[in-house]
């Protein structure tokens, strides 16, 4: 297994094999959504609690259906509906819930770092559906999925992210997992929301749109996160969208083949117009729908591919139970063949017992 890690926090400190493993897997899911039945019995039994502290239509929803077609039961909490309400801790809401024994929890919270919180407190699988201005893993997956689907490949790409980027966690998983798969990335906004440290990242600093999408392969609109600022970074949206609004025109000097995407939700006129995201080289409508198949992927990954791998370790200790090292194995050898003595043993694999002693 080419994933073998307990959660899935964000892409920074991942493996180029580790994210390709995710995306094949997303990939092989993607047929069950064109099915008439769309349900795998794969987590039939399993529970996954969506907790939720922020608002989200897609990321949401996204994670119960693909809970659901791989048969798990779902259960989605807001903040509203949760004791943090009134005033529980976010590490006392996750243990209450656990102490309830979900296979997995999908976590969406205001603060950065609050899924890396759960997971040292939590034991089974968290997933991280956005944490402040952190990452946002899930959503760079199926952005790395259509952009891999529509282009063939990641690597030597140029994608622009454009827009604001001091505020996104989908640009900081991108930037992660764009570079790790050998794309070269640009940062576009103005300066007041293109921070210099972005730079130390990997990213390639740009302050002018026309320049920023010039010959890109991909671009990436963001939008402008009204509910995270607390000063003004641009003196109006007016003169912001004069400016950095994806346009036709903007989306010229792109290759001829450029492909649009937007993790949504869009501010249209704003930061892209409708004759960019409606138009022919949007890709949006496709990143919606991989957003189920990666999910579904983490799913399995984490949850699943866990089972899978206790069940073969129980496999294992009961096999070596029954081979020739234990106590007693000879005498039932003997009584099975009918005669005083033992049956010639099969002799087993190279390090079964050894394993086998390990695991007992």
């Amino acid at each position: 297994m080419l994933f073998g890690r307990p959660h899935l926090l964000g892409l920074e400190g991942l493996s180029a094999e580790e994210i390709t493993f995710l995306l094949d897997t997303a990939e092989s899911f993607k047929e069950v959504s064109e099915r008439e039945i769309k349900k795998v019995p794969t987590l039939r039994g399993r529970t996954v609690i969506n907790l939720f502290f922020e608002s989200s239509t897609r990321t949401r929803t996204s994670f119960e259906i693909a809970a659901k077609r791989l048969s798990a039961d779902t259960v989605n909490l807001s903040a509203q509906a949760s004791s943090a309400s009134k005033g529980e801790t976010l590490t006392d809401t996750a243990r209450n819930l656990a102490a309830m024994r979900p296979d997995a929890i999908v976590v969406r919270h205001p603060s950065a770092g609050a899924a890396h919180l759960l997971a040292r407190h939590v034991p089974c699988p968290i997933i991280n559906g956005g944490d402040g201005a952190h990452e946002h893993p899930t959503q760079a997956l199926l952005d790395l999925l259509t952009i891999r689907e529509r282009k063939g490949t990641i690597s030597g790409l140029t994608v622009a992210i454009v827009g604001d980027l001091l505020h996104s966690r989908v640009a900081r998983s991108n930037l992660f997992g764009l570079r790790t798969m050998g794309a070269k990335v640009r940062f576009v906004g103005p300066p007041t929301l293109v921070p210099r440290d972005f730079a130390e990242l990997g990213a390639e600093l740009v302050y002018d749109l026309h320049e920023g999408v010039h010959d890109a392969d991909v671009i990436m609109m963001l939008r402008i996160q009204r509910e995270r600022m607390n000063g003004r970074y641009f003196a109006s949206l007016d003169e912001y969208s004069r400016l950095f609004c994806l346009s036709a025109d903007a989306v010229a000097r792109a290759r001829r083949d450029v492909i649009i995407l937007h993790p949504g939700p869009m501010n249209r006129g704003v930061e892209i117009s409708s004759t960019v995201a409606d138009g022919p080289y949007s890709v949006i409508m496709d990143q919606v729908t991989n957003g189920v198949a990666v999910r579904m992927a983490v799913l399995y990954v984490l949850v699943g591919r866990r089972k899978d791998a206790g069940a073969e370790e129980r496999a294992e200790h009961a096999e070596h139970e029954e081979g020739e090292d234990h106590p007693g194995a000879s005498d039932r050898a003997a009584e099975r063949t009918g005669g005083g003595h033992a049956a010639p043993a099969t002799p087993n694999p190279p390090g079964l017992a050894a394993r086998g002693r390990e695991l007992s």
